[in-house]
């Protein structure tokens, strides 16, 4: 399983990319891989406002449905619409195609709730 080295991860499982004071998200390889065939994606609209831990949107697969959870607060600024057509995306590339949104961030100090990827690699080794 690939974690880039330059992400922030979530113990919801999200990814999260700096990108000059916006943060780009998606769901790790870990997770899709999890969740097994993604049939469906339900994502917020641009300008709604997300709070820190709270649900934002959902993955529905072949096996389940699962809520996706805010790694950071902030505004939607882009939704990857693909996704709305192509939700196997988030099988194929869940780290590059399949990010999910981007929001401006609310509070730089959220990032530092979250875990690098040696840290995450061994929270899912458990």
């Amino acid at each position: 399983m690939s974690l880039p080295n330059d992400y922030l991860y979530s113990k919801e499982h999200e990814w999260v990319k700096k990108e000059d004071g916006k943060v780009r998200i998606g769901i790790t390889d870990f997770a899709q891989d999890e969740l097994g065939d993604i049939v469906f994606v339900e994502l917020p609209e641009v300008g709604d406002s997300l709070e820190l831990e709270e649900p934002f949107g959902s993955v529905e697969s072949v096996k389940t449905v699962s809520e996706l959870y805010a790694p950071v607060s902030g505004k939607v600024v882009e939704v990857n619409e693909e996704l709305e057509d192509s939700p196997e995306l988030v099988n194929e590339s869940p780290h590059e195609k399949a990010w999910m949104i981007v929001i401006e961030l609310e509070n730089e100090a959220d990032l530092e709730e979250l875990l690098d990827s040696k840290a995450y690699q061994e929270f899912i080794e458990g």
